[in-house]
């Protein structure tokens, strides 16, 4: 099949330039200025942006196990509409994705029915319960690009530094989730003033922290890279900042919720803003923007994590954390970056699509002739209310329902397979 893509402003991490795409079986053929040809589908980008398939480095697709909240396929639907044409699932399923066998479904399975690449990420240790080592060599060979205990932390600092060597050996990248679980415990909220007049405990700003400098202090020991996941405080940011001075090699994320909410959005007791790490306040915005703007912050991930309407339909204090995030994240960081003139768009591309694919040693990100056809038509000038009931996520947990954005995707292509087209789900 041939595709061609015309008048569209095609963006690299690079540069921005008027180009028109070809895409042949698959494969990107041609990227020059003002050729025609003929093809079998063809786009007239004009005003819109053409970009490199969005690469999350963070989600959850509950299967495994937890189908009803989630599954490869709407899960795969889902990042497809939101521009994501790769995806790396954590390894919190159930059975958790601890061994080969689990990992060979998700691939397989994913291959077989899901609409994106998905690669799965295996765990750390067995069951996530930072006690004993995973197989990660097994999880290597069967497919996996990464390890993380991801929901949890590996507390025992003599496994995480067994875990760092052994992904050492394996050359399999390290994603932390930074959580001191001790100080944690039974907090619901971001930990201040506001929690305390709602009558929720809260979790202290130190229990990410201590977390983030224990796995800055074993990396910089080892000289094996990590990447630190969801980064919500000030002080993280700068921890991270102090540490990549020093050259240790260090990369981290933020998601869109921790750069355009506080902890403002749970008043009323609202369970669509509980997440972990929790929501913070206005100057960790500020810090989480500014470490994204001179690269501290290297990439922006969704921890796009889906729940039943019933797990969030509850108290506060009993209700799941987690939102979904697949079909909102590119319009909000466009909105909340872009748009408002912290970042320019090559340098969000770089963020959504060629670092997180290099963190994670994975051939994409990129639009080049000879490279897979995985590419996303953005139009910037769609304004639209973000409305959950037309989200094609089995879940609906966003706290985000009738937010006004701009820009929208159009159409996303996958291996040169057109799976949104229209602003809407291909068959």
């Amino acid at each position: 099949m041939k595709i061609l893509i015309k008048n569209g402003t095609v963006v690299t991490d690079q540069q921005e330039n008027r180009l028109n795409l070809m895409i042949e079986n698959g494969i990107i053929t041609r990227m020059e200025a003002g050729f025609n040809a003929q093809a079998d589908e063809i786009f007239d980008a004009a005003g819109c942006y053409v970009l490199p398939g969005l690469v999350d480095a963070h989600c959850h697709l509950r299967d495994p196990g937890d189908e009803y909240k989630e599954d490869i396929v709407t899960g795969t639907r889902s990042a497809a509409m939101g521009g994501f044409t790769s995806i790396a699932c954590m390894a919190n399923t159930n059975p958790v994705a601890d061994n080969k066998a689990v990992i060979r479904y998700i691939i397989d399975k994913a291959q077989h029915e899901g609409f994106v690449h998905v690669f799965p990420i295996g765990a750390m240790t067995k069951g996530l319960l930072g006690e004993e080592l995973a197989a990660i060599g097994e999880m290597k060979e069967a497919g996996i690009a990464g390890i993380s205990d991801d929901g949890r932390s590996v507390e025992n600092s003599q496994v995480m530094h067994r875990v760092m060597t052994y992904a050492h050996m394996f050359d399999v990248p390290v994603i932390c989730h930074s959580e001191d679980l001790r100080l944690s415990e039974g907090g619901v909220m971001n930990e201040g003033e506001l929690s305390t007049r709602m009558g929720l405990r809260g979790i202290s700003k130190a229990s990410e922290e201590i977390m983030i400098a224990r796995d800055i202090i074993l990396s910089e020991r080892t000289k094996v890279p990590v990447h630190l996941c969801h980064v919500s405080t000030a002080l993280g940011v700068d921890l991270i900042r102090k540490a990549k001075e020093r050259g240790v090699p260090v990369t981290a994320e933020t998601c869109p919720h921790y750069f355009t909410l506080t902890e403002k959005a749970c008043e009323g007791y609202n369970t669509l803003a509980k997440m972990n790490p929790p929501l913070r306040n206005e100057e960790d915005i500020e810090a989480i923007i500014s470490g994204l703007c001179d690269g501290t912050v290297d990439i922006i991930a969704t921890d796009h994590a889906p729940h039943h309407s019933d797990e969030k339909n509850v108290e506060f204090d009993k209700a799941a954390f987690g939102i979904i995030g697949f079909e909102t994240a590119l319009s909000l960081s466009y909105t909340a970056l872009v748009k408002a003139g912290y970042l320019t768009m090559s340098q969000l591309v770089e963020k959504m699509s060629k670092k997180p694919a290099e963190i994670l040693r994975l051939d994409k990100g990129e639009l080049l002739p000879g490279k897979m056809a995985d590419v996303v038509i953005f139009n910037p000038d769609e304004n639209y209310t973000i409305d959950v009931e037309k989200m094609v996520s089995k879940s609906k947990n966003s706290p985000y329902h009738g937010w006004s954005v701009s820009g929208r995707v159009i159409a996303t292509i996958v291996n040169g397979k057109i799976v949104v087209k229209d602003g809407k789900p291909t068959a």
